[in-house]
């Protein structure tokens, strides 16, 4: 079959005919191939009955601890104790980050303890989904008469695939513009983020003649975590992406997307004002080394404990074909396993409807950063506090889905990681190093999505 799906063949579509195990033949019925068999792709997965069940007296909690948010989701625990005493709830740290808790839940499938909730990022809930190893949550928000509605529909419906909710959203994201008010003033420069990339090329010498010891005008992400994430601003911005919009057609290669990468590496070496972040480029604007950088929302709260000066936050920057939406949602909900008693499944969902509550929601965003996944949180106090804050809330209404080719592609995101790595750090061709990863996407799709879809 092709890569490439029309526009109508929908996010939400792909995913409800994937999860039905519809035969290629049908896929290629919605693509305008021939036809020899349909599917329905309405009909929800089964639902579990947890009429009559006891919630468990005790289950554990994996996370990564996003945002350094451990002694924050400890405080919510504790809590959650003393709002009622029949469930007990252990955190256990699965890892520092995402791609180690996946790989520590991962491995629990075949054959170990597994936990009764778990962390389940951007880039790796859907081969849960498609290996059957989460559970549709739709009848235990009828058995706790537990009201989605109220959830940020932008976040929640991330999950909501074949008509049904496959987690919730918890540690939610977008990428932010950070810069530093003090280096700006010095250069002269208006107290805002720049509204595209090609004005703030215009601002960097500026920023780099009128601050002395600066080391660049602009820190790149470190690209491990960020680069398939952030850069999709920087490739929609030109009109490209790493893949075509709601498809698999993988167009890294493309000119619009090659402009994109081609702006960044001509930051680095000719332009000479932008550097790339070995660890973390937030840290690195905190210290006073460079005067800004992309970081996640999840990064606010520490930024604003270690900087020594007023810390600016904005929308991200467009690009020449478009500035608006460039900007991707990101970040974790929590999930619960399919290999569970109804029992600890339904103990779980009791504690993620109180961890993801109002209430709770706004102290999670207060410690951390991240955006309140609810409506009805009174964010007055974050916001008068930490008015950067209403900057994430504001910007979500010009968010996009991410590329498919990064949050669908099992192992994409690491990929695009490391053909960055050769653009940035060691001067690569961009169109060779686009073409290269072309093949090597279409290559995972080949291997590891198209067999799901038979």
């Amino acid at each position: 079959m092709s890569l490439s799906q029309p526009a109508e063949f929908s996010r939400r579509r792909f995913l409800g005919l994937a999860a039905g195990g519809l035969s290629a033949a049908a896929l290629a019925a919605c693509t305008g191939g021939p036809s020899t068999t349909s599917a329905d792709s309405s009909s929800k997965p089964e639902q579990l009955d947890f009429t009559g069940v006891k919630p468990a007296g005790s289950i554990t909690f994996w996370s990564s601890n996003p945002g350094s948010s451990q002694a924050v989701t400890q405080e919510i625990i504790d809590g959650f104790h003393k709002s009622q005493s029949d469930i007990k709830v252990q955190l256990v740290t699965a890892g520092s980050t995402y791609e180690d808790i996946a790989q520590k839940f991962q491995a629990a499938q075949a054959g170990g303890t597994l936990p009764d909730l778990v962390v389940l990022s951007d880039v790796w809930w859907f081969r849960y989904y498609l290996q059957d190893s989460i559970i549709p949550l739709d009848s235990l928000f009828k058995a706790l008469n537990w009201d989605t509605g109220d959830y940020r529909e932008q976040l929640l419906t991330d999950y909501k695939y074949k008509d049904s909710i496959w987690a919730v959203p918890w540690a939610r994201s977008t990428p932010l513009f950070y810069w530093n008010k003090a280096h700006w003033a010095a250069a002269g420069l208006p107290d805002r983020a720049p509204k595209t990339w090609d004005e703030f090329a215009e601002w960097a010498p500026k920023l780099q003649t009128s601050n002395a010891g600066l080391q660049h005008a602009f820190q790149l992400p470190a690209l491990a975590g960020y680069a398939g994430w952030s850069f999709q601003n920087n490739l929609w911005g030109t009109g490209g992406g790493w893949s075509a919009k709601e498809t698999f057609d993988v167009t890294c290669d493309k000119p619009e997307s090659v402009a994109g990468l081609q702006f960044l590496a001509d930051a680095v070496y000719k332009g000479k004002w932008s550097g790339v972040a070995g660890k973390d480029s937030t840290q690195d604007l905190s210290a006073g080394a460079v005067s800004a950088t992309v970081g996640s929302t999840g990064s606010l709260v520490g930024i604003l404990k270690t900087a020594k000066f007023d810390v600016g936050a904005g929308f991200l920057p467009g690009g020449p074909k478009s500035t608006s939406p460039v900007c991707p949602t990101g970040g974790a909900g929590v999930g619960i396993p399919k290999k569970l008693k109804p029992e600890n499944q339904l103990a779980a969902a009791t504690f993620i409807k109180y961890l993801t509550s109002p209430e709770n929601t706004l102290k999670f965003s207060q410690a951390t950063g991240y955006m309140p996944v609810r409506k009805s949180a009174d964010t007055s106090a974050l916001t008068s506090k930490t008015p950067q804050a209403q900057v994430a809330i504001d910007q979500l209404a010009v968010t996009r889905n991410q590329d498919w080719a990064r949050v669908f592609l099992p192992g994409a995101d690491q990929e695009m990681a490391n053909a960055c790595a050769e653009i940035l750090t060691k001067n690569g061709d961009v169109q060779a190093q686009m073409t290269k990863l072309k093949s090597t996407l279409e290559g995972i799709y080949t291997s590891q999505v198209k067999p799901h879809l038979k």
